[in-house]
């Protein structure tokens, strides 16, 4: 009987764009949405070209700083602000969500947290998702907690650049200029 040697490990995709992404998805808000705002970018990997079946989600809080969740102490934020888009990338690695600006958050120990939308990167050779953060140039990071955990030469690949309708912020998967990632 010949002996059967185990098979590779798989790896994710390019199957992300089959079955995850909806009508609604890089549409945190509507269009024409008062201070909506497009957050674009271009995922690429560790030699830096584009990764074409990529997924961004993102995940933040209402103007106000609030989130429809049981879980926020501050209770429910007013509002139908659905907090959540998904998009896959396009041929050329591209992305884009259309949003609003988020609110700041209170932060531990009496801190605040600067205004900021967290990340998931979905894509091929990634068992499980990165997760980061968006910060915005134009805006007061300087006392923001988890920012001050990162180093300083680093920080800049969390900070979306100010575009003519919104913000540009690129992913690098690995490599030089790599996004920095946090563990959860």
């Amino acid at each position: 009987m010949p002996r059967l040697l185990p098979t590779p490990s798989q790896t994710v995709g390019p199957y992300l764009s089959i079955g995850l992404p909806w009508p609604d998805g890089p549409y945190v808000v509507p269009e024409g949405t008062p201070g909506a705002l497009w957050i674009r970018g271009t995922v690429r990997d560790g030699a830096g070209d584009p990764v074409p079946d990529a997924m961004i989600e993102t995940w933040q809080a209402d103007p106000e700083g609030g989130f429809h969740h049981p879980d926020d102490p501050r209770g429910e934020a007013s509002g139908e602000f659905r907090a959540f888009g998904r998009c896959p990338t396009e041929t050329d690695g591209t992305y884009g969500i259309l949003t609003l600006l988020p609110g700041p958050l209170p932060g531990g120990g009496g801190t605040t947290q600067a205004r900021h939308i967290d990340v998931s990167v979905f894509a091929r050779g990634l068992l499980n998702r990165v997760v980061t953060r968006i910060y915005f140039a134009d805006q007061d990071n300087s006392a923001d907690p988890t920012l001050a955990t990162v180093p300083a030469e680093r920080r800049d690949t969390l900070i979306a650049a100010k575009t003519a309708d919104g913000y540009r912020f690129d992913v690098r998967l690995q490599g030089d200029g790599e996004t920095v990632f946090f563990a959860l």
